[in-house]
């Protein structure tokens, strides 16, 4: 293991122990150090985000998506940067995020769950509605909603839709 993953597992440790300040810090550092390291600007981007500083996070989140993660860390970046404008109040931001996000990554509902908050906030509550009831008929194991699944999926586009 290479010097600079042993301080990011140590910066992520710090994390997990509630030692946010401790991890910031020590992130900002190894940024400082590798600035064109994707999973430090990363990581340093989600200790912003858990210090309340989500301004602060999104420059690093932005970062790290044009450096290149792995798989499950992009993913994570794409809900985090996207997630981070929505509480902002940067909606378009976070639509444009979370559905380039959705379209590398199409059966990630996590994503697609922001999103449809997203959509809640710029007024796209049918298309937000929809997508939250498909993503609950996909996911869920509660038998009573998987007993109406063919009714639910029918009518998530159709709230608005009256039958005489």
């Amino acid at each position: 293991m290479q010097p600079v993953d042993v301080e990011i597992k140590k910066a992520i440790s710090y994390r997990q122990n509630h030692e946010y300040k401790a991890s910031n810090m020590l992130l900002l550092e190894l940024v400082r150090q590798h600035p064109d390291h994707a999973m430090i600007n990363y990581q340093c981007a989600w200790s912003y985000d858990i210090l309340g500083e989500e301004s602060l996070a999104v420059p690093y989140y932005k970062k790290a998506i044009t450096l290149g993660l792995p798989k499950d860390e992009l993913q994570g970046a794409y809900l985090r940067l996207g997630s981070t404008y929505r509480t902002l109040g940067l909606y378009d931001e976070s639509k444009e995020t979370l559905k380039e996000g959705i379209s590398k990554f199409p059966h990630n509902k996590a994503l697609q769950t922001f999103y449809a908050m997203t959509l809640y906030n710029l007024n796209e509550h049918s298309k937000a509605v929809d997508l939250l009831l498909n993503c609950l008929v996909q996911t869920t194991s509660d038998p009573e909603i998987k007993l109406y699944k063919k009714a639910i999926e029918f009518y998530s586009d159709k709230l608005d839709q009256v039958w005489k």
